[in-house]
């Protein structure tokens, strides 16, 4: 026999089993409509994969996850979309949500299915992606997709898989009697999943007050490594902390989960799940659901298509309206009130109490605390519930975190002990609301803090950019203007060095002849005609000398219009020009005068 511990705390309420074990497990058969709520899971909404007025069939996929967290949603049988809208759904809130209606056909004819002869001939994403496709969620606790609880961190190595069969919550018995008339489907879907996981230890925790299911798993576990282990009866133990510490002594660290610790917890509903998802190709559209409450003649379990009215299962169970004074969801512990019998069973529906006033009573007034201590005595998680209700009820939000508030499971033991009748675990549920609340809106923020700062880092770059951009038209600017004036000043500089070097040709040609005149006069022989000037040089200096001074002066005209810096250079220029073209001038009219006029021609008459 394997050792056993024990947790702190806890409580015994009375059971109330045996009334919705007296009979098998009954099928609901298919109601006139199935209202299928697109969100039956922890994580995002599905989205709708059919239209109003498709036909579709058993097991066919009608929503799915696009990206994050979830898993699809498939019809429970073959019909029609009849519509799709908001509708009441089973949560505290008593709010709708967006729900595919399906009028079935009554043929109830399946989609082909793909069953797996051997899995393990598989990898074992395939067989992960096979249950995930399948739609199975967590069928005992809030709905976490089981195909993300089986791919843990590679630096979480499972030792330890457990199978929660424990269904300590007062009343409920669906899992009890999933274990006694499907244990093979149980052990089937366990050894699937110690399969995908490894781990060197296998068992299967189950209370002691349920002896049937005991013997069936015993029965159906011979030839195989797993253990069926028999805990106390003692609420709340079916709590997967608390499970995993009584079947291990092990404690799972405040704000972590089973898996830090080398331990995994699953559903025996979710195994049944599993096993029928690989062996038989099944999604799962149906589960089992505990109908009880004195307010039904015929308590019991139903096997019950997804999105089937809670109104006809009560009806199936014999409801008698005139003693019904309350609906709950789940069990008297933990479970909540449904304003409705319209709304539809989900993944994570186990159990509806029809319940008299006198099964159920209305709590009475809510009185001051005295301080007794019992809260604190039975908390299984070892908190501080004064504590925690005085900052609580005060909105001291961040001391009621510090004392680990979000370690609180919600069983309600130190509600049920309370002798001031303190709803303290409506108290807790309100802080962590609230506690969300205000992390999404700092997210929020925060989020909205970074997209202003990501706004205004790329204005500032946008305008660095421009002013560079600025910058470097203003430099070429300046380039291609210094370019102009340095081209101008050397056009300047050789038109002048040009002009000097005429001038001074011309001036040495003169002097030539002068000299050359001079020796013709002393020579007492007849002179050589003298040689003539070179007019034609001399006006083309003329003529070079007049354009440049015409273009220096364009050029003085357009700095002036631009109000240049480089306008003095240029008036100087320009008055250069002005002194060479009188010169050039001079020089040709000096020429011309050496060159004796020709005698004229005497006119005959």
């Amino acid at each position: 026999m394997s050792q056993l511990w024990d947790f702190s705390g806890g409580i015994h309420p009375p059971e109330n089993k045996i009334q919705s074990t007296r009979r098998p497990i009954r099928p609901a058969g298919i109601p006139e409509r199935l209202i299928l709520p697109l969100q039956q899971h922890i994580g995002v909404q599905a989205e709708a994969l059919v239209n109003v007025g498709d036909r579709v069939l058993k097991g066919q996929k009608i929503a799915d996850i696009t990206t994050g967290m979830g898993v699809p949603v498939h019809a429970p049988t073959s019909g029609t979309i009849q519509a799709i809208e908001q509708q009441p759904v089973p949560h505290p809130s008593g709010m709708s949500d967006l729900c595919v209606i399906l009028q079935p056909d009554g043929e109830d004819k399946w989609v082909d299915l793909h069953p797996v002869v051997n899995y393990q001939k598989l990898d074992r994403d395939e067989v992960l992606q096979l249950i995930r496709d399948a739609g199975i969620s967590g069928m005992g606790g809030a709905g976490f997709p089981t195909t993300i609880k089986l791919r843990p961190p590679r630096d979480r190595k499972v030792e330890t898989l457990i199978l929660n069969g424990a269904e300590c919550e007062p009343y409920i018995t669906a899992d009890d009697m999933t274990m006694r008339e499907h244990a093979a489907e149980v052990v089937s879907g366990m050894q699937i999943m110690a399969w995908i996981l490894r781990p060197s230890r296998c068992v299967i925790g189950i209370e002691d007050n349920k002896p049937e299911a005991i013997a069936a798993l015993r029965e159906a576990v011979e030839g195989t490594q797993i253990e069926v282990t028999v805990i106390p009866t003692k609420y709340p133990s079916g709590g997967e902390k608390q499970l995993v510490h009584i079947l291990t002594g092990l404690e799972v660290p405040s704000g972590g989960i089973p898996a830090d610790i080398g331990v995994m917890c699953q559903n025996v509903g979710t195994a049944v799940a599993v096993s029928r998802a690989i062996h038989e190709g099944k999604p799962l559209i149906s589960r089992i659901v505990t109908i009880t409450g004195d307010a039904v003649q015929e308590p019991g379990n139903f096997d019950t298509l997804l999105g089937t009215p809670v109104s006809d299962l009560l009806s199936a169970a014999g409801l008698q309206a005139q003693l019904l004074n309350r609906l709950v969801q789940g069990g008297p512990m933990m479970g909540y009130t449904l304003t409705t019998d319209a709304v539809p069973v989900v993944k994570t529906s186990n159990c509806v109490i029809a319940a008299t006033a006198r099964e159920l009573q209305a709590p009475p007034p809510e009185q001051p605390c005295i301080r007794c201590g019992q809260c604190a005595e039975v908390c299984p998680m070892e908190l501080l519930p004064q504590q925690l209700f005085w900052y609580s009820k005060a909105e001291e939000f961040e001391k009621a975190e510090h004392l680990n508030l979000f370690d609180c499971i919600e069983c309600g033991a130190c509600s049920y002990v309370c002798p001031s009748s303190i709803p303290l675990v409506q108290y807790y549920r309100f802080a962590k609301g609230e506690i969300r609340n205000q992390r999404e809106e700092q997210l929020k923020s925060d989020r909205a803090r970074e997209r202003f700062e990501a706004r205004q880092a790329r204005l500032e770059r946008e305008q660095q950019e421009k002013e560079q951009r600025r910058k470097e038209r203003a430099k070429a600017a300046a380039e291609a203007q210094a370019k102009k004036k340095a081209e101008a000043e050397k056009a300047a500089a050789e038109g002048d060095a040009a002009d000097d070097r005429a001038a001074k040709a011309a001036l040495v040609q003169q002097a030539l002849e002068r000299k050359k005149a001079k020796a013709a006069e002393a020579k007492p022989e007849p002179a050589p005609a003298a040689e003539q000037p070179d007019f034609e040089a001399l006006e083309k200096q003329v003529t070079q000398a007049e354009a440049k001074l015409n273009t220096m002066q364009g050029m003085l005209d357009e700095a002036k219009a631009q109000q240049a810096d480089n306008v003095d250079k240029l008036e100087r220029a320009v008055a250069k020009n002005h002194e060479r073209v009188k010169r050039a001038k001079e020089a040709l009219a000096e020429a011309r005068k050496q060159v004796p006029a020709e005698p004229e021609t005497p006119s005959s008459e």
